[in-house]
């Protein structure tokens, strides 16, 4: 099977039992991500949306992968899981571990389970400023923007 390429976002604002506090979390869970992890962000911190109260460590990776979307995701949630995510709970909640796919080297991907482009990561920060570090010259298969473009029209103050 041809191998793909993917955006993998990763977020944490909670410490793990055993892996520490939540850029060790994403450190290790990078080292359990299914393939090769071609690179990986420098990692930041972010303000929470929603209820909780507690800040973010997040990152970014590209992954390597015989995987095919659907697949991975299925993986990702595995290893969510593995982190002590639980199914349910609160919308934009605190969390051991969040792992969304952002992007695919093959394009646009739309199932009832998963949508590629990722429909939000045009207007979040803490997605496009790792991105950008790792892979500035990819394309929003659905704009035909870059990461880099993405991220200068969201940090881009409007004028009043």
């Amino acid at each position: 099977m041809e191998e793909q390429r993917y955006l993998i976002a990763l977020g944490s604002n909670m410490r793990h039992v055993c892996h520490g506090a939540p850029g060790r979390v994403l450190l290790t869970a990078a080292g359990c991500l299914p393939g090769t992890v071609e690179a990986m962000a420098p990692l930041v911190a972010s303000e929470p949306l929603g209820p909780s109260r507690r800040r973010y460590a997040n990152g970014a990776a590209v992954l390597r992968t015989a995987l095919l979307p659907e697949q991975l995701l299925a993986r990702l949630k595995e290893i969510e899981r593995a982190f002590g995510r639980r199914k349910g709970g609160q919308r934009w909640g605190s969390r051991v571990l969040d792992l969304d796919i952002v992007l695919w080297s093959g394009g646009v991907w739309a199932s009832p389970d998963l949508t590629i482009p990722h429909p939000a990561y045009r207007e979040r920060d803490f997605v496009l400023g790792p991105a950008a570090a790792v892979v500035p010259d990819w394309r929003d298969p659905l704009s035909g923007l870059t990461i880099r473009q993405l991220r200068a029209r969201l940090k881009r103050k409007a004028p009043l």
